[in-house]
């Protein structure tokens, strides 16, 4: 409870009038509201359409769906992967690689300490790949160099 009392106040609420621009802008959309109701439910149907009919309509539904019931704990660890990706963009001042390479580094290691399973086949799949690009580019090397 408060020690000092305060008068009651009475207050009223009063609409500013609308301008003339404001009742012209009015007018105009509400002779439109038909025509832009058309184009939408047009537009949306036709991309429905074609959405459903693509590749990614499974992956965005199963998508959809782990996002509209996530597993415990899914948020709060996703919260913990991008703050590590905002402190490497902080520590990552100066060069653009560093821009670069420290917030995916720091996102990858949180995810990795996460998702440890997932992580390891990634790397898997990733070390096959960087040896392959690397045997691509010495063949290259190597074929330059024979030739001259």
């Amino acid at each position: 409870l408060s020690l000092y009392s305060s008068p009651a106040r009475e207050t009223k609420y009063v609409e500013n009038p609308q301008t003339q621009l404001e009742e012209g802008v009015s007018h105009l959309r509400h002779v439109m509201e038909p025509y832009t109701a058309w184009c939408q439910t047009e537009l949306i149907d036709s991309t429905k359409v074609k959405f459903d009919s693509s590749l990614c309509s499974d992956f965005s539904s199963e998508g959809y769906e782990f996002l509209q019931h996530p597993p415990a704990g899914f948020y709060p660890r996703l919260g913990v992967i991008g703050f590590a990706g905002i402190v490497g963009l902080f520590l990552a001042r100066g060069s653009k690689i560093k821009k670069l390479v420290y917030p995916a580094g720091l996102m990858g290691i949180g995810a990795s300490m996460y998702y440890p399973q997932q992580a390891v086949a990634i790397a898997k799949v990733a070390g096959t790949q960087l040896y392959d690009w690397s045997l691509q580019g010495y063949i290259a090397v190597e074929s330059l160099w024979k030739d001259n």
